[in-house]
């Protein structure tokens, strides 16, 4: 569900026209609707009320502080990957306490200020960054709470960059290496082991994958248990999808209902953390025709949104719905929408059947509230877009537009 639609043919955002915003904002942009965040994370957590639960939104999915902030609001945690993650979780008035910390690539730095900031918990790795949490233990002469990303080799069945739960990808230990990692750790007075995680890939549309890698980590658990380590969390990841086009992703409460049948008989504190179901369809692009250009072969419509704020496209060959702002009922033909970067990939949809635009129309790329601006860049030293929240009939920049003195910060000449 989202609150992007038509009006006598003019798409709004909740109950404010996008064009409105476009003219005072001006384009490109990014435009979040607050009510459909709302939404999505009740949802979500009132899928999963029947259980010990913890929602930590994924912040790289979108690490706006407004976004993060309202979130805290309504009760989230944060799955959080680096320093900078934390530092926006933290700032935007999300609990330590609801925060878990994953990524194989912790630095004794990030490790210390989350230690410092006494975070829920750190997915573990790797032995070797156990070793290092361990050191920072005894450096700061507290215990640190740990948990191990183990990887289930489960087969998520999505594209191979977005999966995470293979024995060939770099996250977790091996199902195999486990039980010993837990031993060791076991073995440490610096360390409280409290939980177990996983997480097996993005854009999964189907709950099988779940239930096959929780099932995994239910039989290691009855192996801890032999060994008496006691957990207090299931930490199952994110990576539930949305629509982008015609996938049909099961929605929160079929979701929760899989996963909780198969845990029903265990007391542990279930962790999810969900990004993309929460935000991607929270959020649109909303882009101009710079010009409108035909060749022998096909049309295209040059825009002023490009690849460096919007990456999926280029990226994964990821589809985007793309609407016009105001809808028109001229014939449709195949047409490349692409943008200002020297790049033949810098393209936001290819052979899309499109109606007869003109300069200066607007288009809205839909489903970009995930990994659209959180992944944008300044390649060819493009300033970043703003972003917006609306809230019923009002709007904020809650981002602004980066300038071109921004872009010099921290440079000098030598």
């Amino acid at each position: 569900m989202n609150h992007f639609h038509y009006k006598d043919k003019e798409l709004y955002c909740e109950n404010i026209p996008v064009k409105e915003i476009a003219n005072k904002v001006k384009t490109p942009f990014y435009l979040y609707s607050s009510a459909t965040l709302t939404h999505h994370f009740n949802v979500f957590d009132k899928a999963f009320s029947g259980h010990p639960h913890l929602i930590c939104f994924a912040v790289k999915a979108n690490s706006n502080l407004t976004v993060l902030n309202l979130l805290a609001e309504l009760g989230a945690g944060a799955d959080i990957v680096s320093g900078g993650e934390l530092y926006r979780a933290l700032k935007a008035g999300i609990p330590a306490d609801k925060i878990v910390y994953s990524g194989v690539g912790k630095t004794k730095k990030e490790i210390r200020e989350a230690a410092k900031a006494d975070i829920l918990m750190f997915n573990v790795e790797s032995m070797a960054e156990l070793d290092a949490i361990s050191r920072q233990a005894r450096c700061l002469k507290r215990r640190i709470r740990i948990s191990f990303r183990v990887n289930p080799d489960v087969n998520a069945n999505t594209h191979p960059y977005i999966s995470t739960g293979l024995k060939k990808n770099k996250f977790g230990l091996p199902m195999s290496q486990a039980l010993e990692a837990y031993k060791v750790a076991s073995s440490r007075d610096e360390l409280d082991i409290v939980g177990i995680d996983c997480h097996i890939g993005s854009q999964l549309i189907q709950v099988e994958p779940f239930v096959d890698a929780i099932r995994r980590i239910k039989f290691l658990l009855r192996k801890l248990d032999d060994f008496g380590i006691k957990l207090n969390f299931i930490d199952i990841g994110g990576g539930l999808g949305i629509k982008y086009q015609d996938e049909i992703p099961p929605k929160p409460d079929a979701y929760a209902k899989a996963l909780l049948s198969e845990i029903k008989d265990l007391s542990h504190c279930l962790i999810i953390e969900p990004g993309r179901s929460i935000v991607g369809n929270a959020g649109i692009l909303v882009t101009k025709i710079l010009y409108t250009k035909d060749t022998e072969e096909k049309r295209f419509y040059i825009v002023d949104a490009a690849m460096n704020d919007l990456a999926r496209p280029a990226l994964y060959e990821a589809y985007h719905e793309i609407l016009p702002v105001i809808k028109t009922d001229a014939h449709l033909h195949p047409a490349d929408i692409v943008g200002p970067i020297c790049e033949t990939g810098d393209f936001l949809a290819r052979e899309r059947p499109m109606p007869d635009l003109n300069q200066g129309g607007l288009l809205a790329i839909m489903s970009a509230g995930a990994y659209g601006f959180s992944m944008s860049s300044n390649y060819n030293s493009r300033p970043r877009v703003p972003e917006v929240m609306v809230k019923d009939d009002h709007f904020k920049v809650i981002r602004k537009r980066e300038t071109y003195a921004r872009l010099l910060l921290g440079e000098t000449i030598w």
